[in-house]
């Protein structure tokens, strides 16, 4: 195969079957520190894929003062051998090669988890984002944790792995690196020289506890990109004095700072706020003044940019991982020629949230024991199926039941399928999360789905086309009704579809803490408006994960809008020409109002379930979905009179968000 993607890489003794890697990252899904069943078979479904490495254990700690603070691996001890080897032949067995990432956070761990130990540090300068103020390192404790190191890294080759990365960035490495975090003034600091020695101390306990057939990587900055921290320069005179040293096979090239919430959520692991591959240019001016494979990740998420990336000579092996989350199988499809059927990572940072590692759309990723990648023709009976709505929910349904082998009827009153991914689509910032919407829209295309765009479907229509299965995937209108003074209110959706005009005075509350009301109230300051946002919630968009905060907090105050917490919307009145909204403080109970032209209200939705509702005596389970059934992965059980099979799903059930409402089309619809 002629893509540059499809060539071999040898390292040592190590042959990567192609270019395609995926970067160690904290899945979430360890057991008490261990890589069990689960975390196995998330990484296995990868490798099952086609991908030449993966590499695991984002952080996996070496000593019991680094604390597992996200859900980490502990390689501290010789408790985790038998899983790394069990780990290692799963993953093997698909010719892929599998390495594990292991560190000392340093001062980024806390003194409260785990054994409740004081964090360490080259300095007792405390780190802003995971807060703690780290006891200065003796020479007794440096000695302590390179021996750490190494005996983690002879676990890792008895494991059967075959290598191993430190991160250098920002962990304890790092820290003993960074001008910034280092201030001592001994033979371990001050210098260049000085600062790398503590490094190199540890990469020659790890190259001699596991000789030369392993290998063993540094995943390191090429720029710090903030002041006192490293700049390029310095970065690469580092990574030369440790490809000197004969201790390391490869680096993987990260950017920026992971001591502040937004250096995480735009620079070290951008979301779609960022470009595509951002930092490529950076890593690839890196790695020609070194001798070394360079890896790199860094929202690397379609095959275009990564055939760029090793064609080019910018990458020896480029990291897809997010678009590895979003499609475990896409090495498979991209050989096969089949990458129209890739579904893409949108950038949508769900991945990074507490329930990680799901993907935003695809809810198979993280449940490989329950739920499967690719769906399976179904062995009984074709049926025909009527799906009602055209949103996240009711495209996934509609593709899975066809998938199954089923015919399938697909109706959407608006003109374009989407439903409120579209609405979301608008924001400044998140216009790749159409793609949720195109791929499916494409799948749908592929398999010959009868879509009737356009078509307010009431109940007749459902039941002239004689249906078998009927998935009401409707959606939600706005929550408005628990409102005193409602009629003087503007719901976010039609403040964002145009439907309402932007006042010059607007306030926007936020009910909910997820993405409608920055939205909202990013549209209208960028229209003009004077725009302020008062939130039910102690601060901005708590439902949202992380990098989507960081996010959202950067764009409100690029526009100036002023924000305030824990009120509570209870009543809008007219006021002559304005409008007076009454809020309740959430800890005090005291009451305030505000006046503007303009009140636009997110409170969520509510069912727009009539058509359900008006289907349940002709369906043969009176639209009831068995629970047990469904959280078992089971099919439903038969009703109890003639009839259809009748379901609701997505916000036509509650108001969620579109990770839930695809889990719900995905769990119902593969077992029909």
């Amino acid at each position: 195969m002629t893509d540059p993607l499809f060539q071999p890489l040898t390292i040592r003794h190590v042959t990567f079957k192609n270019r395609f890697m995926s970067t160690s990252h904290a899945c979430g899904l360890e057991e008490g520190g261990m890589p069990k069943e689960r975390y196995q078979r998330y990484h296995e479904e990868k490798a099952k894929g086609g991908i030449a490495l993966t590499m695991f254990g984002g952080s996996s700690n070496v000593a019991p003062d680094s604390p597992s603070v996200f859900q980490q691996l502990y390689v501290g001890d010789n408790s985790v051998i038998p899983h790394l080897q069990q780990f290692s032949e799963r993953v093997h067995a698909h010719g892929t090669a599998i390495m594990c990432q292991i560190t000392h956070l340093g001062r980024r761990g806390e003194p409260y988890a785990s054994n409740w130990l004081p964090t360490i540090g080259p300095s007792p300068v405390r780190e802003t984002l995971h807060r703690s103020f780290p006891k200065e390192m003796d020479e007794d404790d440096i000695a302590r944790v390179v021996k750490a190191y190494g005996a983690a890294a002879k676990r890792c080759q008895e494991g059967g792995l075959d290598g191993i990365e430190t991160l250098a960035s920002s962990h304890l490495i790092g820290q003993f690196l960074s001008p910034q975090t280092n201030m001592r003034t001994d033979k371990f600091g001050g210098s260049l020289e000085n600062r790398c020695r503590f490094g190199l101390m540890v990469y020659e306990e790890i190259r001699r506890q596991v000789g030369d057939r392993f290998l063993v990587g540094l995943r390191c900055s090429v720029d710090d990109a903030m002041a006192d921290g490293l700049s390029a320069e310095e970065a690469l005179e580092i990574a030369q004095v440790f490809e000197a040293s004969g201790y390391i096979d490869f680096f993987n090239g990260i950017y920026g700072r992971m001591d502040t919430l937004i250096g995480l959520a735009v620079d070290n692991m951008p979301g779609m706020a960022s470009p595509i591959a951002p930092w490529l240019q950076a890593v690839g001016a890196f790695k020609r003044e070194v001798g070394l494979p360079v890896f790199h990740a860094a929202r690397i998420t379609d095959i275009a940019t990564a055939q760029y990336a090793i064609r080019d000579g910018l990458l020896d092996m480029v990291a897809m991982t997010r678009a590895h989350i979003a499609d475990p199988h896409l090495v498979r499809k991209l050989a096969g020629d089949r990458e129209a059927e890739i579904r893409p990572c949108v950038g949508a940072t769900h991945c990074m949230s507490p329930h990680r590692p799901v993907c935003l759309h695809n809810a198979a990723t993280g449940r490989e024991t329950s739920m499967p990648q690719t769906i399976a023709p179904t062995d009984g009976p074709k049926r025909k199926a009527v799906v009602v709505g055209g949103g996240p929910a009711g495209l996934e349904a509609a593709r899975v039941l066809a998938e199954r082998g089923h015919t399938v009827t697909l109706f959407e009153a608006a003109p374009q399928l989407g439903g409120q991914a579209r609405i979301g689509a608008d924001a400044s910032w998140r216009g790749d999360l159409i793609g949720v919407v195109d791929w499916r829209a494409s799948e749908l295309e592929r398999l010959d789905i009868d879509v009737r765009c356009n078509h307010f479907a009431e109940a007749a229509d459902v039941l002239a086309a004689a249906p078998d299965i009927v998935i009401v995937a409707t959606g939600g209108i706005p929550d408005l009704d628990w409102l005193d003074g409602l009629e003087h209110a503007t719901s976010v959706w039609d403040l964002l579809t145009g439907n309402a005009p932007v006042g010059d005075e607007v306030i926007v509350y936020d009910g909910t803490g997820r993405h409608p009301a920055p939205h909202g109230a990013e549209h209208a300051a960028a229209a003009g408006s004077q725009t302020t946002l008062v939130s039910i919630d102690g601060e901005l968009a708590t439902e949202l994960t992380y990098a989507e905060r960081a996010v959202w907090k950067r764009r409100l105050y690029e526009l100036e809008v002023p924000m305030s917490f824990d009120h509570r919307l209870t009543r809008i009145a007219r006021d002559g020409n304005r409008l007076t909204a009454t809020f309740v403080n959430e800890s005090t109970g005291a009451a305030t109002t505000r006046t503007a032209d303009q009140i636009v209200v997110e409170h969520g939705t509510v069912p727009l379930d009539a058509i359900y509702h008006e289907l349940r005596g002709h369906a043969a389970n009176n639209g009831v979905t068995d629970l047990d059934a469904l959280v078992a992965g089971q099919p439903q059980p038969p009703g109890n009179r003639p009839g259809f099979e009748l379901h609701r799903i997505g916000d036509a059930v509650a108001s969620r968000n579109i990770a839930a409402a695809i889990y719900d089309a995905l769990r119902l619809c593969h077992v029909m």
